[in-house]
């Protein structure tokens, strides 16, 4: 590609779950910066789909500088961050293209309808058109692709690649539909009778090495034993000389059987930048309680809030936090995902605990409790001590998965200073 034409205006369009897709709005940019204005047609018959930060009427709405870098949290919600952000810039320069020429509308075009939740940005890059990939391709090609990426063995980036790693997080990963009784062929575009799988590969280089995948099945296990809502997962035994020892994948939650439904993180929904402790879980569960109209979100943001302090997954920030719109107009609270051991290099979390980043004192647990929705404190202690049961089942459960002895003992002394610093908060 030799001459580069920047997006200067984009249609955005939702798909809803039974398939069909409708007009949003549209999005344009001039020197000035990113502007949206919703359909009138969308206001008329359809519902709000970002209720605290943007104005849901026919007026023409200015993106703020940040957090987003000057799109609207709405639709930043879309790009990819880290791994897929990287995977992009990477192609884009195999094209001639140098990433700081790229404006936030650009990279919209470059996602298209390959991003998570129900949102899809048209016309798509002229450069996705010129690079689409085969619609089948081999998903332990894909894996070995992306760890030569991610290790820095390779600098080439296939399209396929590319179009596939448009979801968050900075470790590597693709969007894929896989056969139920065959996941080695992959499709990066929907299919009928293919199913919507996040597939995460492993890495030498990660904490964890090629345990990444081990580790978070076990902690998958241990949240759903605790009462959590959790993702169907399933581990996918790589290809032969391949040194990943699993690569976990999801079920995404974004996908139905014939469509999408809307998907935005805290994140995005707040304005709450990722990249710093912007959050605190006193805000995270008002605001759960708010969108969804339900008690029962608070109470079960508490129960998340407190896995993550016990089970030290202290990298909670605003982008592991999600939330769903059906059809309807109602919001409800998304699976948890990305549970896994993370500490943080000064032991504190990325959502606070009613001001702490760590070890919170029991006064202040007391408070998101009673926010939460507990009648009585009684109720949120018991909630919290089957947490501190689960994980107590760390060692069993990942030895059945096949994580090393090292590994195990490593986390479990975390594990085990952790309780001992939190004992207050349940008195066992």
């Amino acid at each position: 590609m030799t001459d580069f034409v920047p997006v200067r205006q984009l249609e955005v369009l939702r798909r809803f779950s039974d398939g069909r897709q409708t007009r949003v709005g549209r999005l344009a940019q001039n020197r000035q910066g990113v502007f949206f204005q919703y359909d009138a047609a969308y206001c008329r018959g359809f519902h709000n789909l970002s209720p605290f930060q943007l104005p849901f009427d026919t007026r023409l709405h200015a993106a703020p500088p940040t957090p987003h870098k000057g799109l609207h949290g709405l639709f930043a919600d879309s790009l990819p961050d880290g791994w897929g952000m990287m995977l992009m810039d990477r192609l884009f320069r195999q094209h001639g293209i140098s990433p700081h020429d790229l404006t936030p509308m650009d990279r919209l075009a470059f996602v298209g309808d390959h991003g998570m939740g129900a949102l899809s940005y048209r016309p798509v890059s002229d450069l996705v058109a010129s690079s689409e990939p085969a619609p089948g391709s081999s998903l332990g090609e894909l894996g070995e692709q992306a760890r030569r990426l991610f290790e820095g063995q390779t600098d080439t980036v296939l399209a396929s690649l590319a179009q596939a790693g448009s979801s968050g997080g900075a470790r590597p990963k693709v969007q894929v539909y896989l056969s139920p009784g065959d996941s080695e062929q992959a499709s990066t575009s929907p299919r009928e009778g293919l199913e919507p799988w996040l597939v995460k590969f492993t890495s030498g280089t990660l904490a964890l090495g090629h345990e990444e995948g081990l580790c978070e099945a076990a902690y998958l296990t241990l949240a759903h034993r605790a009462g959590i809502d959790t993702p169907d997962w399933k581990l996918i035994t790589p290809p032969e000389g391949s040194p990943a020892l699993a690569w976990l994948a999801l079920r995404r939650f974004d996908c139905s059987a014939q469509g999408r439904y809307h998907m935005s993180s805290a994140c995005g929904l707040l304005d709450a930048d990722f990249r710093f402790p912007s959050l605190d879980y006193e805000d995270l569960i008002k605001a759960g309680q708010v969108l969804c109209g339900s008690p029962a979100v608070g109470r079960a943001l508490f129960r998340r809030a407190l896995l993550n302090l016990f089970a030290c997954n202290q990298d909670d920030h605003s982008k592991n936090w999600a939330f769903l719109l059906d059809d309807e107009g109602q919001w409800r609270l998304a699976p948890a995902f990305d549970l896994t051991f993370s500490p943080s290099p000064y032991g504190e979390h990325a959502t606070a605990f009613k001001g702490h980043g760590k070890q919170p004192p029991l006064k202040a647990v007391q408070f998101l409790a009673d926010q939460a929705g507990f009648t009585r404190w009684s109720e949120a202690r018991q909630a919290i001590e089957d947490i501190v049961t689960a994980i107590s089942g760390w060692d069993g459960v990942a030895k059945t998965l096949g994580v090393s002895i090292r590994t195990r003992r490593e986390i479990q002394r975390r594990l085990n200073v952790i309780q001992k610093e939190n004992r207050p908060l349940w008195g066992g």
